[in-house]
């Protein structure tokens, strides 16, 4: 009996070994090309930062109605594919990937249309919410110059998760790290030598997300391990756009309902007293807290590939195997670069600007950052499973109740009531994260995996069939012949 116990007590600890290795396998690159990715903004904010206190308030406005207005749709878009191309990828369903890719491609060009319109008066729409005109006219300034990249990060976000979905990943890391390097001298240049001055920064950026773009559709086309999944352009990606909007939607909500509170933080931050400094404080406490954020959002996506893999291949077990995995991962990493940006609070500002009373608040804010970190990345699992499983409509539910019915209000309480400031905004936005966190984790303990499974297959096989369909309907073409009283269809094979 002992023998036995300890058998299998061995055979689960292989397994957890095992997909511990999975997982940062998966995690390790995707963190490093997020970082990198992140670098793009990050080197841009710090060289318009130390140009001109109120350029930066203007940059960094500008960025986050980008982000806001145009990333986070994008992004949400393209976060179907986790869905969608994991699951087939794990049925070995491998046309329908691509299939997926260009859907989701065509979808994107023609969503970053309107949001082109949208940032190109994002001033106007700022000083409607009552921003600070100068400074709103300084970041409609830098957001009109950042319009092209908003095509190209659409069609990058796309590709991302086409590789990311079949554990393609490492170069997603190299591609990244050579854009890094390419925007260093690419933002110098055209910040210091060309006279558009803080708005060369926008510009470069805008460069370097169509230099990354191209590295990566090069790599599809040409790349071996690509073969299976990218057989050419189809006229069936225009096909089933609605279908795809289906689960593309929500996803979006997901998205765009977490992203949009931490601009609605921003905005509330300029009606504090003293804006400029308070805007700069809220702007550069988002900064950090989204460049460690690429540390748990890399292991998100490595969860989600893992479990729509998983169900797509009808291994539920091993589905729940991952999420236990990822959440003692996500809790280590947590505590660790909690304590990391709490040892080093006096620094941070630094890196951002010289002003010694910026560099001050920054300082009290890090400990409330590092907290909200850690929970944080907690969420990004429990997200990723939702990926996963293809129930974005409930996390959009989700992610608005916990942000707008408790964050936003509990943000106005502590900030303006309490006159905590900008300090009293972030611990609402911690309240919220507290609450995501409970509602998203009673859910996956609740979830039955043998039904995701079936779900799954069901997704999976319907796609197929319509594939099919699309395949023999396209042998023949449909000759009709219409009178004022009847009409006469017939099919034919061209062949003969």
């Amino acid at each position: 009996m002992d023998i036995e116990i300890q058998k299998t007590s061995m055979e689960k600890m292989v397994g957890m070994t095992k997909e511990i290795k999975r997982q940062m396998c998966l995690a390790m690159p995707l963190t490093v090309a997020n970082f990198l990715m992140f670098a793009l903004q990050f080197v841009s904010i710090m060289v318009v930062g130390h140009i001109s206190h109120q350029k930066l308030a203007g940059a960094s406005i500008a960025i986050s109605f980008v982000n806001s207005l145009g990333f986070s749709v994008l992004m949400g878009v393209s976060s179907a594919l986790d869905t969608l191309c994991g699951q087939s990828f794990g049925a070995k369903n491998y046309k329908t990937v691509g299939l997926y890719l260009q859907r989701a491609m065509v979808i994107c060009v023609i969503i970053s249309i309107p949001l082109a319109f949208g940032t190109a008066f994002s001033g106007r729409i700022l000083i409607l919410l009552r921003q600070v005109p100068e400074i709103s006219m300084a970041a409609e300034s830098y957001a009109r110059l950042m319009i092209p990249s908003l095509f190209a990060f659409g069609l990058i976000q796309c590709i991302l998760k086409f590789l990311q979905a079949q554990k393609i990943v490492v170069p997603i890391m190299f591609s990244s790290a050579i854009t890094a390097i390419f925007h260093i001298f690419n933002c110098w240049f055209f910040t210091y030598k060309t006279g558009l001055g803080y708005r060369g920064a926008a510009l470069s950026v805008s460069i370097s997300y169509w230099f990354n773009l191209l590295l990566l559709v090069l790599y599809v086309f040409l790349s071996p391990s690509c073969k299976s999944t990218w057989t050419g352009f189809s006229r069936e990606a225009f096909h089933g756009l609605w279908d795809f909007l289906k689960l593309g939607i929500p996803s979006t909500l997901m998205v765009c309902f977490q992203n949009w509170q931490f601009e609605l933080l921003l905005i509330l931050a300029g009606l504090l007293t003293n804006p400029a400094l308070q805007t700069s404080l809220m702007s550069i406490s988002q900064n950090i807290s989204s460049l460690v954020y690429a540390i748990p959002l890399g292991l998100s996506g490595a969860i989600s590939t893992r479990i729509s893999n998983e169900l797509g291949a009808k291994n539920p077990r091993a589905a729940l195997l991952a999420i236990l995995v990822a959440t003692l991962t996500i809790i280590s990493e947590g505590l660790i670069v909690g304590l990391v940006m709490i040892g080093g609070r006096s620094l941070w500002g630094h890196a951002y600007t010289k002003e010694r009373e910026v560099v001050k608040a920054v300082a009290v804010m890090i400990p409330w950052i590092a907290l909200s970190h850690c929970i944080d990345g907690f969420q990004c699992v429990l997200l990723g499973t939702i990926r996963g499983c293809g129930r974005q409509k409930i996390g959009a539910f989700v992610c608005l109740g916990s942000y707008y019915l408790v964050g936003i209000p509990s943000s106005i309480l502590l900030g303006f009531v309490c006159h905590m400031g900008v300090k009293g905004l972030w611990i609402g936005n911690i309240c919220a994260i507290f609450v995501q966190d409970l509602v998203l984790l009673i859910m996956t303990i609740l979830t039955d995996w043998e039904k995701q499974t079936t779900k799954a297959m069901e997704r999976v096989q319907l796609t197929e069939e319509l594939s099919n369909v699309f395949e023999s309907d396209s042998n023949y073409r449909i000759l009709s012949i219409h009178s004022s009283t009847s009409s006469l269809s017939i099919r034919t094979d061209p062949s003969a």
